[in-house]
């Protein structure tokens, strides 16, 4: 995925990444392949390297500090270090470990860091080609790994690297309201008022008051996000958009809510959820309202070329728009 965030680095910079990480003797030679961009990311760019003794790694790094990004991604990759210090601590979610960051700026203007490479299928190039009864199978596991990070507990709501806040409705209205003044601030047409959608939030944020209890909450746990083999999850991948909050603000909720992301059936069966309560509907039609947000004023931020994902995305702002009864075109 192409986007004006992805922070590619020449060949020297990248050996001098791998010495700093590994050693000089640990540099590949001049054999060509030695680094590979993997393009399946939409956010940081991502390399596939082969050290010199053949070991495969992978190196992410974050986007260039002249390149503006949304409100809520700034010192993202400090979240997903944090993410990955606290997810083997306290569950057995597979994620990768950390084989060396560099947050100095020395090397390249951003932080970076090392992992393994994981060898594996990614779940979403593999959408629409799987049998149904294996899909619903990933997605059932895919709600059990949820579930069980959704076990961690904060003490606030809000950034994992803080700061926190005691109320969950103070935090998720100021997420809202940092896209919208994202969203102002680059003029970007949601086709929609600004603070029409200002007015939905604000009728129906009661709602949210029946949220007491932070939890960390991966939010981006999409199927792009998950690696898969000989029909099991092996690896959860980006985690730079965590956070501690409302658990139903997980990404494999979105869909019973608004159709267009899929089916949460099974999703909701691996995670052993019952139906939503009349409450948690409008909590989770106002965390479609953000995310959908977030979908439509991306893609200046992204500089993307064509329109596809702003009309799609327009299409599913007026749909939470509308179920959540308020606003005018």
């Amino acid at each position: 995925m192409e986007s004006i965030t992805k922070n590619r680095q020449p060949p020297q910079t990248l050996r001098a990444m791998i010495a700093r990480a590994y050693g000089p003797d640990q540099v590949p030679t001049e054999d060509p392949g030695w680094a590979t961009e993997l393009g399946h990311g939409w956010f940081n760019v991502a390399y596939r390297i082969r050290l010199r003794d053949g070991t495969q790694v992978a190196l992410k790094i974050a986007p260039p500090a002249t390149v503006e990004v949304l409100t809520y991604e700034r010192h993202a990759m400090a979240t997903e270090l944090s993410a990955l210090r606290l997810i083997p601590e306290h569950t057995d979610v597979p994620v990768p470990a950390v084989h060396f960051a560099d947050q100095s700026h020395e090397l390249c203007d951003a932080d970076y860091f090392f992992m393994p490479y994981i060898d594996a299928d990614n779940l979403g190039t593999l959408r629409g080609t799987l049998p149904q009864a294996t899909h619903d199978a990933y997605q059932e596991a895919l709600g059990a790994a949820t579930r069980e990070l959704n076990t961690i507990r904060g003490t606030a709501f809000g950034p994992l690297t803080g700061p926190g806040h005691h109320s969950w409705r103070t935090v998720f209205t100021r997420m809202v309201e940092d896209v919208l003044n994202d969203g102002e601030r680059r003029a970007v047409d949601l086709g929609w008022d600004y603070d029409a959608v200002r007015d939905v939030l604000d009728a129906n944020a009661d709602s949210l008051d029946e949220v007491t209890d932070p939890r960390y909450v991966e939010w981006d746990l999409w199927d792009n996000n998950v690696m898969v083999r000989d029909g099991a999850i092996v690896s959860v991948i980006d985690h730079e958009r965590a956070f501690y909050g409302d658990p139903l603000i997980e990404a494999g909720f979105v869909a019973t809510q608004l159709p267009a992301f899929g089916d949460s059936t099974a999703f909701m069966r691996g995670y052993g959820h019952r139906a939503l309560t009349t409450t948690e509907r409008t909590r989770r039609r106002l965390y479609c309202l953000h995310l959908t947000l977030i979908l439509v004023i991306e893609t200046v931020y992204r500089g993307h070329t064509d329109t596809r994902q702003y009309d799609w995305a327009r299409d599913r702002l007026t749909e939470a728009m509308t179920l959540l009864r308020r606003g005018t075109r």
